[in-house]
């Protein structure tokens, strides 16, 4: 058990037979009265959020979790396969626990695996990543000068908004927090 004081973004705890992971966490303390924990968690397995309200005291149920350094390999639709760097053994992740991230899988990337009794909960990307813009717009000439985006498609479906003199078969790093362009590389 753990004090809700602990809580901060990335812990994981179980309530109910759940695990969530915190997203956003709020410590207020008011004049009087017992300081309040607000925060945003998702669930690990099935996706859903949840905004819950701590008083501060509360304890909750932590987990043991194990990491695993793994190479993406590839994807079939339904599962992504990975390879541990350890024990060269091949788990296949469904893509609900992959989410939003799937736009940020390359072949032969170098990602964490968190896993929960042996069943893989959540994936830890690298902080940036760099991909090939497959599709861009022409720019025309005379609309730089306003710091303008467009839209960009990379080699993974990603789309990203960037500067319109990012053209195709160009090179962008691309910040997998936020999904926002940082540069051309």
């Amino acid at each position: 058990m753990i004090d809700v004081n602990d809580l901060r973004k990335g812990v994981v705890f179980e309530i109910d037979g759940y695990l969530y992971k915190v997203l956003e966490y709020s410590f207020s303390k008011p004049g009087r009265g017992n300081a309040t924990i607000r925060i945003k968690a998702r669930d690990l397995r099935k996706g859903n959020t949840l905004e819950k309200t701590f008083t501060s005291g509360e304890r909750i149920q932590d987990v043991r979790l194990d990491f695993h350094n793994v190479q993406y390999l590839y994807n079939d639709g339904e599962l992504y396969f990975f390879m541990d760097l350890e024990t060269f053994e091949q788990p296949a992740i469904p893509g609900s626990v992959i989410g939003d991230y799937a736009g940020f899988l390359k072949p032969e990337m170098e990602v964490k695996l968190t896993f929960y009794n042996a069943e893989p909960i959540d994936i830890e990307l690298p902080t940036t990543v760099d991909l090939k813009v497959t599709y861009a717009e022409q720019a025309v000439r005379g609309d730089t000068a306003t710091g303008v985006t467009k839209k960009v498609t990379t080699e993974t479906g990603l789309e990203v908004a960037t500067p319109y003199f990012v053209s195709t078969n160009d090179t962008i790093r691309v910040d997998t927090r936020t999904g926002e362009y940082l540069t051309r590389v």
